[in-house]
């Protein structure tokens, strides 16, 4: 009985509230319309125009959900999961073992040679074709490993082999190639003409668990300069970074960010520990011209001036009762002489304590180091440096070599 009695309490105060509002309607409705402010017709436009604006915006939504699922489905199949795996026998070390805070004498174990040899999955991250006879771009820190051995699993589940055909000297990127023909590719956007505020989709194997993972968001930044680490304590500094709130979570390195039309726009590299939702992402125009390389020479050219230098502040200069408070010095390092024997600076005549002001016209005294201008060029090219030797400028001429990694 009580609850019977509540539950009509209930429908009568809910009944009373309805009534109310619709007599408030109705009251406000004729006090506009006796008052000649409203006539019915205005009314029902009123009425209508809201309803199309609601309907509108449910279309829009639709088109934009549908957008996104067509950019995945486009897209997915060139992304795939790179595994890293290792022997057994060489996951551990005598350091690793009795440095170890909490069991400082753990023994090292003891494996037969079977079990020694046998492949361990230590981690992953992602990559995506881009030609369709098997190479794969991700991050060069997911490849870092030498000894480590790297699959590709697509989407379709299949696990093959990669070796890894180039490792970039100056950006956090790598190529793989797998064997085999007719794989599905990625189409390449044009990442000068990304804007704050423009909607991107993240594919990635997320916690190297979760391949295939699609994160949304937006463009949250342009032009960032960061520092990525790997988790074996190496770095790479990423210039002109795009940075973005889709989630990128560890494992999704090297993965595609791409646009609403299905296009490429940049590499997802890193994301930031120290805040949610900050994510960043290497612009493909850089990933472009390695893959062009790759294509044409069989591996990176990078064009190669050879010196050490430090970026010239304003008071870095008066520390140094320098004439130009901008430019690069020409200043040795820790372990290494200012200009390097046999490289093209030091056919040039660079000297130690010159100040590059300007490559080609191009002056160095805004945000871009002087590595980011020499980059613009390609081996084989000669350009004009202004330097400041002394306190007088003069010009000298350099021919541009094929940077060649130290191994």
């Amino acid at each position: 009985m009580t609850l019977k009695k509540t539950s009509l309490q209930i429908a009568f105060i809910f009944g009373m509230s309805i009534a109310a509002l619709i007599g408030a309607f109705v009251g406000i409705f004729l006090a506009f319309y006796l008052t000649g402010l409203l006539h019915v017709d205005e009314f029902l436009q009123i009425t209508s125009d809201s309803n199309k604006a609601v309907d509108a915006k449910i279309v829009e939504m639709i088109e934009e959900e549908s957008a996104t699922i067509a950019v995945v489905e486009r897209v997915a199949p060139a992304v795939v999961s790179i595994v890293i795996k290792k022997e057994r026998g060489n996951l551990y070390s005598y350091n690793d073992s009795y440095f170890d805070f909490f069991s400082p004498y753990e023994e090292i174990p003891v494996y037969t040679e079977t079990e020694a040899q046998e492949l361990v999955e230590i981690g992953g991250g992602t990559g995506f074709f881009v030609t369709e006879d098997g190479y794969v771009v991700t991050n060069r820190h997911v490849v870092s490993d030498e000894d480590a051995v790297y699959l590709v699993v697509t989407s379709d589940g299949k696990e093959l082999p990669a070796r890894i055909v180039a490792l970039d000297p100056y950006y956090d990127i790598a190529v793989l190639d797998v064997e085999g023909d007719g794989y599905p590719i990625v189409s390449f956007g044009d990442s000068d003409f990304a804007k704050v505020g423009q909607t991107v989709i993240a594919i990635g194997n997320s916690l190297s668990e979760f391949e295939n993972t699609v994160t949304k968001g937006v463009i949250s930044g342009t032009n960032r300069s960061i520092v990525a680490y790997d988790d074996d304590g190496s770095n790479a500094v990423i210039r002109n970074a795009l940075q973005t709130d889709a989630a990128i979570n560890p494992g999704n390195s090297g993965g595609p960010l791409i646009n609403l039309l299905s296009e490429v726009i940049a590499v997802n590299t890193a994301l930031s520990y120290d805040g949610d939702s900050i994510g960043f992402a290497i612009p493909i125009n850089d990933v472009k011209r390695i893959v062009s390389d790759i294509q044409t020479y069989g591996e990176v050219r990078r064009p190669w001036l050879g010196v050490w230098y430090v970026m010239l502040t304003p008071e870095y200069a008066i520390e140094m009762d320098l004439a130009s408070e901008y430019g690069a010095l020409v200043q040795s390092s820790q372990e290494e002489e200012a200009v390097i024997a046999g490289s093209p600076a030091a056919e040039a005549g660079l000297q130690e304590g010159d100040v590059i002001l300007s490559i080609n016209g191009e002056s160095l005294s805004g945000r871009e180091t002087l590595g980011e201008v020499i980059y613009q060029y390609f081996p084989g090219d000669e350009v004009v440096l202004m330097i400041l030797r002394e306190g007088e400028t003069k010009e000298i001429l350099v021919l541009l070599k094929a940077y060649q990694s130290e191994e």
